[in-house]
């Protein structure tokens, strides 16, 4: 064993403890004896689900009603989640599409400075498209990526995409508000 730790060989290692690394297998529709039946292949248990397909709810875990993607967002809007989205926003999206949403992140800045021709800059959520877009469209968009986007999806949980998409749309507001959003009493203290 010593020797064998210092020396090269062309041989493989003497693998003493096997650790399930080498089983025998069937292949698929193969017989096995050991089964009444006689299929190596073992039907699905009943009443077991497959994972990540328990998800029923297709408005709340794709964005979907029907075939359409929904217009209304299917959590309730509070200032929880809106400082959860925005923190989000912060972390996956704002080194793209930047704090403000108009796609001058710091990732953004820099491949322009690099100029190698290569770059797709990333779209501003306050210019159309991407500002006519429904919160499903959005939530879609950060789950599976949209053209040189990536996805998003097994990175930030569903609960944290529904906040990014409405804090994303409190950055489309503060910036097409005008007068007659802010309430009167805070009218006089603008500029």
């Amino acid at each position: 064993v010593a020797r064998s730790r210092t020396m090269k060989s062309p041989k493989p290692r003497l693998h003493i403890v096997q650790d399930m690394d080498n089983q025998g297998r069937f292949k698929s529709q193969q017989a096995n004896a050991m089964f009444a039946d006689g299929r190596a292949m073992r039907p699905p248990v009943a009443g077991t689900v497959a994972r990540e397909m328990l998800r029923e709810d297709e408005t709340f875990y794709r964005g979907i009603a029907g075939s359409d993607y929904v217009t209304e967002l299917p959590v309730t809007v509070n200032m929880d989640l809106l400082q959860r989205g925005k923190q989000r926003f912060e972390i996956y999206c704002s080194p793209c599409h930047g704090l403000a949403g108009y796609g001058d992140g710091i990732v953004a800045r820099r491949a322009d400075r690099l100029q190698q021709g290569t770059w797709v800059p990333p779209s501003s959520l306050h210019a159309a498209p991407a500002s006519t877009r429904p919160p499903g469209h959005i939530f879609n968009t950060i789950t599976n990526g949209i053209r040189t986007m990536p996805a998003y999806g097994s990175q930030i949980p569903v609960e944290d995409r529904w906040a990014i998409v409405a804090y994303t749309q409190v950055l489309r507001r503060s910036q097409q508000a005008d007068l007659s959003d802010v309430p009167p009493a805070v009218r006089s203290s603008l500029r």
